[in-house]
């Protein structure tokens, strides 16, 4: 479609930009989309704005010359409440289709998947008729999520598909797909040191939850050029196309729909059976495109706010957002989350630019959610990208997650309070040496819960309790987004030695994962991951996102120390309360009147630990301080330097000096 006839259609298309959510009647059935069996096909689409729906069916994936594929075409027949069907008899498996929409005379739309299609062939431009049934692997039926008693059991490792396993020394012979991430057994060796990789060293690792950058299908990466060598295209993948068929880049062919849809399942079921869950970052905010998104293609502009010009709204930052408030737009979310939930087994979704949704819609979204589920997870980011013409109260923005219905959302809080604000680059955190974060640290000790020790007028950024109860806060000291820590630490601490950044990046990390909530790591973090200083690398090569496992050899302590952590969370209820309740009775701040440092005790018994009493200190100072605490017979479980459950030394009296950087854990 040309600049001009695009800018024609779109001035057609006008009117419909002020039409309201109460003007458009809505289909209660959830057949939307393909429904296939051997004996028949048949195709749904809602577009109450169309007065005519053509679909269009092909033996090829991408688009021929002239359409020389076309095999057949059909118009469709309207129903009541905007949709729009037709049944094509016999067997249509294999091939590809599309719709086209027409609204008004001479406004023809562009031809494009219906949204709800669950299959499609290379770069999504046609979807693709499969019998899902068949993309099972074998072993299917019996898969089963690991066992979540509580949700601040659970332990978040955020990675990149692609990541994972694309580097040469990974070992793993799928580099970039989803199936590599099913190979075990894999390893990296340096001198005497050898490394598992990939799956393998996620289970060692010890974490309960890998949470996958976007996995569905995304706009930026040319899947017809995945094979060749020199193609060194990248994506995080928040560049949403097709939002119920996985992604054909990580297949091992992109071509045929159904094979990325049984790859995926293979991950999951691999994921599972090594005892992990999978949370899948979803992007239902915005849309690739504005105009030319397949939403708009649909019914113009309805399923996008607006401006009172009749512009697309920009609460994303990507040029457009989604409408959630609007029924339609809301069936879609809540059919789509229920299709990966069922369909892929997924244990957890992790909604991207959280705010721009609103808070009915995601409380229907976890209701019905948590029916089919109960152990599921839901977290999202509690802020938007820009101004929204959503009402600022609709919004599910972080300061309303107390609102929220079984759903977490991350601390900022916690996040800056530890290494120094992202907009920032210079900026210290309590960590890296600035002074006056304490109360923002307990702020996230506590996860974001009320507390009658916390003085919330110091927190860094919000000034009252936003979580109503811990599993409504994700506690972390940095994401995909933004520098990794290691890289941050080098940002605001040139002149330290690479032993005290060591130190210091342990040290945010221990306050993640042993404060209240749910902790939340960025893959590598486990050995210093490096993005070389990149500080937005989502469309970066692979030499700048991948996991370098020369990194676990080299930093063999570094690992070490996290798996020691995980281990000592997992095995200890007294870091993982599940109720503000039991927190703000059984966690006391210690009076430590010094700078950089937070000092807590732990009521263990009263977690149903095996530790009686805990004591936790956190000395962010260069120097050793003394540290004053309850009297008791005390076994040093982390001296700063590694954890030592089995043979711990003995401490008695009531002042422990701590080291410096470092992070102290005394039981009884």
């Amino acid at each position: 479609m040309t600049k001009n006839v695009l800018k024609l259609t779109l001035l057609m298309l006008l009117p419909f930009a002020n039409l309201q959510a109460q003007d458009f009647p809505v289909y209660e059935g959830t057949d939307l989309g393909l429904t296939y069996t051997p004996q028949s096909s048949t195709f749904k689409i809602w577009s109450p704005v169309a007065q005519k729906v053509t679909l269009r069916l092909y033996k090829e994936g991408l688009p021929t010359p002239d359409n020389k594929d076309l095999v057949e075409t059909l118009e469709m027949i309207k129903g009541e409440k905007g949709e729009w069907a037709i049944t094509a008899q016999g067997e249509r498996k294999g091939l590809f289709y599309t719709f086209q929409v027409q609204t008004t005379e001479g406004s023809l739309l562009k031809e494009v998947p219906d949204i709800y299609a669950k299959a499609v062939g290379v770069n999504g431009v046609r979807a693709h008729v499969v019998d899902l049934k068949m993309t099972n692997p074998s072993g299917w039926e019996s898969d089963k999520s690991p066992e979540l008693k509580y949700k601040t059991d659970a332990i978040l490792y955020e990675l990149h598909v692609r990541d994972a396993s694309i580097a040469d020394n990974s070992g793993i012979k799928n580099k970039g797909k989803f199936i590599g991430l099913t190979e075990t057994g894999k390893t990296f060796k340096a001198g005497k040191v050898k490394a598992t990789t990939g799956l393998s060293h996620i289970k060692e690792l010890g974490v309960t939850h890998v949470h996958l950058l976007p996995s569905y299908d995304f706009f930026t990466v040319d899947e017809t050029k995945i094979k060749d060598p020199t193609y060194k295209k990248y994506n995080w993948g928040y560049d949403p196309l097709n939002y119920n068929t996985p992604e054909g880049s990580y297949s091992t062919d992109p071509y045929n729909g159904a094979v990325r849809i049984k790859e995926m399942k293979e991950m999951v079921m691999a994921m599972h059976k090594a005892g992990l869950r999978v949370v899948m970052d979803v992007v239902y905010n915005h849309t690739m495109f504005g105009e030319e998104s397949y939403f708009h293609q649909a019914v113009p502009f309805y399923y996008h706010r607006t401006t009172p010009e009749g512009k697309f709204s920009n609460a994303s930052g990507c040029g457009n957002e989604t409408a959630s408030e609007k029924p339609m737009m809301r069936k879609f979310l809540l059919e789509s989350l229920k299709y990966w939930l069922e369909e892929y087994h997924i244990d957890g979704f992790r909604f991207d630019l959280m705010a721009i949704h609103d808070i009915e819609t995601m409380n229907v979204l976890s209701k019905t959610l948590h029916t089919l589920k109960p152990d599921v997870l839901l977290y999202g980011e509690g802020w938007t990208s820009g101004d929204s013409p959503l009402p600022e109260p609709q919004r599910a923005l972080k300061k309303y997650t107390f609102r929220l219905d079984k759903i977490a959302a991350f601390s900022d809080d916690m996040r800056d309070a530890l290494k120094g604000s992202v907009f920032d680059h210079k900026d210290r955190g309590f960590v890296s040496g600035k002074k006056g974060m304490e109360e923002s640290i307990k702020f996230g000790i506590v996860a974001a819960t009320k507390h009658p020790q916390v003085v919330y007028t110091k927190v860094n950024y919000s000034k009252e309790a936003w979580a109503s109860e811990p599993y409504q806060c994700i506690n972390y000291a940095e994401c995909h987004d933004n520098h990794a820590l290691w890289d941050r630490l080098a940002n605001s601490n040139p002149t330290d030695t690479e032993g005290d950044k060591i130190k210091m990046h342990k040290l945010a990390q221990t306050i993640v994962l042993t404060s209240q909530g749910i902790p939340f790591l960025h893959a590598g973090t486990e050995f210093l991951r490096t993005k070389k200083g990149e500080e937005n690398s989502f469309d970066k090569p692979d030499e700048i996102n991948q996991l370098d496992w020369a990194r676990k050899a080299q930093y063999a302590e570094v690992f070490d120390y996290f798996k020691g952590i995980i281990a000592l969370r997992k095995a200890h209820p007294a870091f993982r309360m599940p109720s503000t309740e039991l927190i703000a009775q059984h966690l006391k701040f210690l009076d430590t009147n010094t700078e950089g440092v937070v000092a807590y005790t732990l009521n263990g018994k009263a977690a149903n630990d095996k530790w009686k009493n805990i004591v936790v200190i956190f000395n962010a100072n260069k120097e050793m301080k003394p540290i004053n605490i309850p009297k008791g017979n005390w076994k040093v479980v982390l001296d700063g330097e590694k954890v030592n459950e089995k043979k711990p030394k003995d401490f008695k009296g009531t002042q422990y000096f701590a080291p410096p950087l470092s992070a102290i854990i005394l039981a009884e």
